[in-house]
C-alpha cells in the first residue's frame, strides 16, 4: 500500500505536510531538510522541483525556485540526491512541480524514477485532466504513484467528482483563487471549505495556500484532514537556515 493511504489510515486529523524548493537555500540542502522535517513530527513532505515559470506560485516560492536553478539544480540531479531517502525516512514522499520538466525528463523515466526512489506522489498542477487519463493514468498506476490534483473555490461539483475519482491519496483542496501565500483571510472560504466537507469526497482533503501559522493550520483542519505549510516555511529557511533546532521550533510553533 502507498504510504500515504498508510498515513491516512493511521492518522484521520490534523495532519501537516510541508512543502519546500529543492536545492534551496543552498544545492545540497534538500535531504538535510527532509531529514530535520521528518524528526521534527511532520506527517507528509513535498519537495518541489523549481520551474522559470511557476504559474501557481507567489513570490517567495518564486524566488525559491529562481535561486535553486541558479544554485545548479535539476530534476536529474535532484532524484540522485534522493536516491538513497529511504534510508533516512519513512514517511510519505511527494515531489510536486510543473508539467514542462517532466515532459523534458520524460514523462515514463520520471515515474519509473519516481517508483525506483521510493516516492509516493506527484502533484503537477498545470496538468490537464484529459492529458493525465490519456497520457499519465497507466504510468503512475503501474508505479504505484499516488496522482494528486487540486481544486479551488471555482471548481464546479461535476468536475470536483471528476477530480476525486481521478486522485489518489487525496485531493488538494486551494484555500482560494490566489497565488501560493496569496490568501490572507482564511475564514472568508467558510462556504467553500463547508461545501467540499459536505460533499463527502472518497479522498481526504488537505489545505493548502495562506496556511502560514498555527491559527490557520487548526482553521484549516477544522474542515479538512489537515493542512499544507509551503510559503511560510521557505521564507522561515530564508531567514533562519536549516538547522536542526530552527526547523524543530517553525513545527513546534504550527502544533504548540
Amino acid at each position: 500500500m502507498n504510504r500515504i493511504d498508510t498515513r491516512f489510515q493511521q492518522k484521520k486529523n490534523n495532519l501537516l505536510s510541508i512543502y519546500f524548493t529543492a536545492g534551496f537555500p543552498h544545492l545540497n540542502d534538500t535531504l538535510g531538510i527532509i531529514k530535520q522535517l521528518d524528526e521534527a513530527g511532520v506527517d507528509m513532505i513535498e519537495i518541489g522541483f523549481p520551474f522559470s515559470d511557476p504559474l501557481a506560485d507567489g513570490p517567495v516560492i518564486q524566488q525559491s525556485s529562481g535561486k535553486a536553478i541558479a544554485n545548479g539544480i535539476t530534476l536529474k540531479l535532484l532524484f540522485e540526491q534522493l536516491k538513497d531517502v529511504r534510508q533516512h525516512t519513512q514517511i510519505p514522499l511527494i515531489l510536486m512541480g510543473y508539467m514542462n520538466p517532466v515532459l523534458q525528463f520524460g514523462e515514463k523515466e520520471f515515474f519509473r524514477k519516481c517508483k525506483e526512489i521510493d516516492i509516493d506522489g506527484v502533484i503537477l498542477p498545470d496538468m490537464p485532466l484529459v492529458y493525465f487519463e490519456s497520457k499519465l493514468k497507466t504510468m503512475v498506476e503501474e508505479n504505484n504513484i499516488a496522482n494528486i490534483l487540486l481544486i479551488t473555490p471555482e471548481t464546479g461539483t461535476e468536475r470536483i467528482h471528476q477530480i476525486d475519482n481521478l486522485s489518489k491519496g487525496f485531493v488538494y483542496m486551494v484555500s482560494s483563487n490566489s497565488i501560493t501565500g496569496g490568501n490572507k483571510t482564511m475564514d472568508v472560504q467558510t462556504d467553500y471549505f463547508n461545501k467540499i466537507k459536505d460533499m463527502n469526497l472518497k479522498n481526504p482533503t488537505l489545505i493548502g495556500f495562506g496556511i502560514k501559522n498555527k491559527e490557520t493550520y487548526e482553521n484549516a483542519c477544522k474542515y479538512s484532514n489537515g493542512a499544507i505549510i509551503g510559503t511560510a516555511f521557505i521564507e522561515h529557511l530564508k531567514q533562519h537556515g536549516t538547522k536542526k533546532e530552527s526547523i524543530q521550533t517553525f513545527i513546534k510553533n504550527i502544533r504548540k
